[in-house]
């Protein structure tokens, strides 16, 4: 089908992914990034930089109604925002500046590496399903260097680093994912910015269009669904496709 010389069934697979990492995501409160690239590059074929790049331009408007909401309900420890925001950014435009100059095929390995070591922790954290006492976290700034710099250079990861990182370290959960989400609009709209700086608006195709229309259709329905299914559950799930589909993409790339 092709309306006004768009071909609607190019997009509908990106829609489909768009959809399934919303679900997800707003079932968790992470992940969207993560499943979103794993599925563009290995399952769709996209290019590591052009999958992050759509990826990251979606989630400016998944993650800033995220951030905003949870200003509203005061989830956001502030002094932490201003402690990850700043190596945030630095990391991902580092991220980008690195994959944009890389090649396809030496990137790929090493993306879909990453990819597989999120998925393991994934797994981790549903077997181990901690919960910490709460406590000033001690680690902030290295963790939003290297945290900005895996979600630029990946596709996504933020969340699951930085988010697991700090409540490993005995931060209160409400206020890490309130904090954790806001810091991700301010860093989401940069990286996309420096991908678009980087690699011009051929950044910004298809997928992004497609990942955007599936996260807004899908946002109402990942809400019923973090009511009343499991979140470890839903982690364990998580962890075992990014874990196979990364794993089968290294197999593949390396074949």
């Amino acid at each position: 089908m092709d309306v006004a010389g768009f071909d609607l069934w190019a997009l509908l697979p990106f829609i489909l992914i768009g959809f399934a990492a919303q679900i997800v995501d707003g079932a968790l409160g992470m992940a969207y990034g993560v499943i979103s690239s794993t599925l563009l590059v290995s399952v769709l074929g996209v290019p590591p930089a052009q999958a992050s790049a759509g990826v990251h331009l979606a989630e400016i408007f998944t993650t800033g109604a995220s951030g905003l909401s949870h200003a509203f309900l005061k989830n956001i420890d502030w002094r932490l925002f201003l402690r990850l925001v700043i190596p945030g950014v630095v990391g991902g435009l580092t991220g980008v500046w690195l994959l944009s100059q890389v090649d396809v095929a030496q990137a790929r390995p090493a993306v879909m590496a990453y990819l597989a070591t999120i998925g393991l922790l994934l797994l981790y954290r549903a077997w181990r399903f901690p919960t910490p006492k709460f406590d000033n976290p001690k680690i902030v700034v290295p963790l939003g260097l290297v945290g900005g710099f895996l979600d630029a250079s990946g596709g996504g990861g933020w969340g699951p680093v930085v988010t697991s990182n700090l409540l490993l370290q005995g931060s209160d959960t409400r206020k890490t994912v309130g904090t954790v989400n806001a810091v991700e609009f301010v860093l989401t709209s940069v990286i996309s910015a420096g991908f678009f700086v980087s690699l011009g608006a051929v950044a910004f195709t298809l997928a992004a269009v497609g990942l955007l229309i599936g996260g807004v259709l899908a946002a109402p329905v990942a809400a019923f669904a973090a009511r009343h299914v499991q979140p470890r559950l839903l982690l364990g799930l998580v962890g075992a496709v990014l874990t196979a589909t990364s794993a089968f993409s290294i197999w593949k790339a390396l074949a």
